[in-house]
């Protein structure tokens, strides 16, 4: 930090990993494929043993060769038989190949007496939430006792890499086995499957995050940690103690660790002696592995306050995975971390129902003591789920509503997405425009269309363990984990239930931008109003970000009636900058891949800026003096590139993607570009320059709709941030009601 001693980072430790504890966990689980069938493994001589070649702990992320080997029990394997190997859905593993021995992730597999062995793999060929699936089919012969099996992930024989790891971190990552020993397709689990420990690599950035809001004077508390490539805290979190700012206004902290040379800015302070509402950080919806995420729930709720620095947090489990006993510990985990102060951790699960039933849904409760009202039994059996399923989303609006609780559903996209037509006002308060899963305004617009009135949030819907800081990792996953600021009075239950409650809150992509939008008569974000005489109100706006600002827009729903920027057409540079986004579809299968190129006609790159690059093993490259090639997939959010031009603005650019192929003239473009609509639900892609590196993070203005911009009845006036580096914010409307 300027002028101050920097911090210093301690060594990196390692805690012993925790048993899990089969009393937490949903019943399915700890089932075999056949369900109810030898639940607890039969015994080894039975059904025979498995040994790993890797052990112990292994760094996320990197490359191994993983060598199982199963020994058959008493009853052998019959010809047609089959052993299986499988992972959690949440795992990103490299997903095995068996035809090129030189590429990643080959494997191998063979039998000790020589018997033909068929290899398969399905990312859902098993009980959720061991989906991922390598299955070993014994052909033209049989194994008998004693004989062997071994499974050789990541086979370097032929000139393969090796098998790229889970990219994030896990006490206990199970190799789970499974025998189809009399060829029946009813696997059995073995009572002892390889357990590893995956830990952090090695530190790349560092991370400080400051309280959003601070009086002139007031010693700053600013933590931080330090992260591997895939997003993995290293070592322990630290504290910097920020002498008071004396400036009022927007400020940053900088903090330098002095072990690894690394640096972080800090997300801005508000400085304010007479500031309203606090504001909190929240995200409330991700999974932990009792159903199908990762690490413990206590583990879930320690990394949100302890790693991300998270004030608010929730777990949304999916609820036909969700036991009766997981429901009451999980409601004690929330009434153990919650401290008014300090951190608020409310209860919840996530209705998950099937889309033509209604769609997903998030339930939060303000106090524990709630019913689970499931969508199905999927994964739970009756004796283990005692409470009435609600089988459609109205069906769970009208348990809702008379469950004699304090309680609030949101919307969302996840693999399904809800139904938004099926809604019910007061009750569903909000809609998740964000999270690692995509971007969806498209929610938003139908929202606004059929005039509902709803809070804008965001959060991370994380399955990795890690929510607040939610890297997407090298999964299907498109997007960094989004978060939702909350203007409460106080950091406690009530404060920030009524906060929500009042549409009080905004989203954003997961930066801690500072956003503040209220009428020039003190009604603030989520406020209900009606014009006087028809007139429009005036919006006060302030923005401060986290990077350079590109535009901020002022909309009617999601009709832009204003863009702002900073600057004007004289002040653009030698910077252009290519944007790709969108989705295929709004379910399952939206991912987009956009891998491709471009290139410089009569110029040269002098440098290069990946935006949501987050995969490491899908990077953006400089493969010549005008060129680059990159890998990128899109679910709904966005990704490009910015580029510096070294010869001014002479020459063209040529852009090539699956779907797009254009070329256009380097001095024509300007504030706007050129874009072009591609279907899908919001697959674009567009070109335009932008001003000189380093630009302002700060805007304030005002802005009063023109007549015409209004229509009858209700009008949401909200604000879109774009910054340059990809990130966004969305405030929660006002509802301005034109008679």
């Amino acid at each position: 930090m300027a002028g101050e001693k920097s911090q210093r980072a301690g060594k990196r430790t390692v805690r012993k990993a925790k048993p899990k504890r089969a009393g937490s966990l949903a019943g399915a689980n700890r089932r075999t494929g056949a369900v109810g069938r030898n639940a607890a493994g039969g015994p080894e001589a039975e059904l025979g043993t498995v040994k790993s070649s890797l052990r112990g702990r292994v760094t996320a992320g990197s490359w191994q060769t993983c060598s199982l080997t199963y020994t058959a029990g008493t009853a052998g394997i019959d010809d047609t038989g089959a052993i299986k190997l499988v992972l959690r859905y949440a795992s990103d593993c490299g997903v095995p190949q068996f035809t090129d021995p030189a590429a990643p992730h080959y494997t191998t597999a063979v039998a000790s007496n020589g018997v033909l062995l068929e290899l398969r793999y399905d990312s859902k060929d098993h009980e959720r939430p061991w989906g991922r699936t390598v299955r070993v089919r014994v052909r033209q012969g049989f194994l008998r006792q004693g004989e062997t099996i071994t499974l050789t992930l990541g086979d370097r024989s032929g000139g393969s890499p090796g098998w790229r790891m889970q990219t994030f971190v896990e006490d206990t990552f199970e190799l789970r086995v499974l025998i189809d020993r009399y060829a029946t397709c009813v696997y059995e689990q073995l009572a002892r499957s390889p357990e590893l420990r995956i830990v952090p690599g090695a530190p790349v950035r560092m991370v400080a995050v400051a309280p959003g809001l601070a009086a002139p004077g007031k010693t700053v508390a600013v933590r931080t940690r330090l992260e591997d490539e895939w997003g993995n805290p290293v070592g322990r979190p630290r504290t910097f103690r920020q002498e008071g700012f004396t400036e009022a206004g927007y400020q940053t902290a900088v903090v330098t660790d002095e072990e690894t040379g690394l640096q972080a800015e800090s997300n801005p302070v508000l400085v304010t002696s007479d500031a309203e509402y606090g504001r909190y950080w929240a995200d409330l919806h991700g999974q932990s592995e009792e159903t199908i995420g990762t690490n413990t729930v206590e583990q879930y709720f320690q990394f949100a306050r302890d790693r991300a620095f998270l004030d608010i947090a929730s777990h949304q489990g999916n609820d036909f995975q969700i036991t009766d006993a997981f429901w009451q510990h999980l409601q004690q985990v929330t009434r153990a971390m919650n401290r008014s102060g300090k951190f608020v951790a409310f209860p919840g699960w996530e209705w998950s129902g099937n889309t033509g039933l209604g769609g997903d849904r998030n339930v939060f409760f303000r106090e524990e003591g709630g019913p689970i009202h499931r969508s199905s039994r999927a994964l739970v059996r009756t004796e283990d789920s005692t409470d009435e399923c609600a089988g459609t989303v109205e069906e769970l609006f009208d348990r809702m509503e008379t469950c004699g609780q304090d309680v609030m559903l949101a919307a969302h996209v996840g693999g399904r997405y809800a139904d938004i037509a099926r809604h019910r006002e007061g009750l569903e308060s909000a809609v998740e425009v964000h999270s690692a899963w995509g971007t969806f305004e498209w929610m938003l617009e139908d929202a606004f269309s059929r005039g509902y009135r709803v809070a804008v949030v965001a959060n991370s819907d994380g399955h990795k363990g890690r929510p607040g800081a939610s890297w997407p990792g090298a999964s299907t996953f498109g997007s960094y984990g989004g978060l939702t600021c909350v203007l409460a009075t106080q950091l406690d239950r009530e404060a920030v239930w009524e906060a929500y409650r009042q549409r009080r809150v905004y989203a954003t992509t997961g930066a801690r931008i500072q956003l503040d939008v209220a009428t020039t008569s003190g009604d603030q974000m989520g406020s209900l109003i009606h014009c006087r005489a028809g007139e429009p109100p005036e919006l006060a706006i302030r923005v401060c970000g986290t990077a350079p600002l590109e535009r901020v827009e002022i909309r009617n729903g999601t009709r832009v009636l204003k863009t702002v920027r900073a600057y004007q057409k004289a002040d653009l540079a030698d910077r252009l900058k290519v944007l790709w986004q969108g989705a295929q579809v709004r379910g399952r299968g939206r991912a987009v891949s956009w891998d491709g190129g471009l290139k410089l006609k009569g110029n040269r790159i002098g440098g290069f800026t990946p935006v949501n690059f987050h995969n490491p093993e899908q990077p953006c490259r400089q493969t010549g003096a005008g060129e680059l090639s990159w890998q990128s997939i899109t679910t709904g959010g966005v990704a490009g590139v910015i580029v510096d031009l070294a010869r001014g603005t002479a020459g063209t650019l040529e852009v090539e993607t699956p779907l797009k192929r254009f070329r256009v003239e380097t001095g024509k473009l300007s504030l706007t570009g050129r874009r072009y609509e591609l279907g899908g639900v919001g697959l674009a892609i567009s070109a335009y320059r932008l001003p000189a590196s380093g630009g302002p993070r700060e805007m304030e203005f005002r802005f009063q709709p023109r007549l015409e911009d209004m229509h009858q009845g209700d009008n949401p006036l909200m604000v879109h941030v774009v910054q340059e580096d990809g990130h966004m914010a969305w405030s929660s409307p006002i509802y301005a009601v034109q008679p």
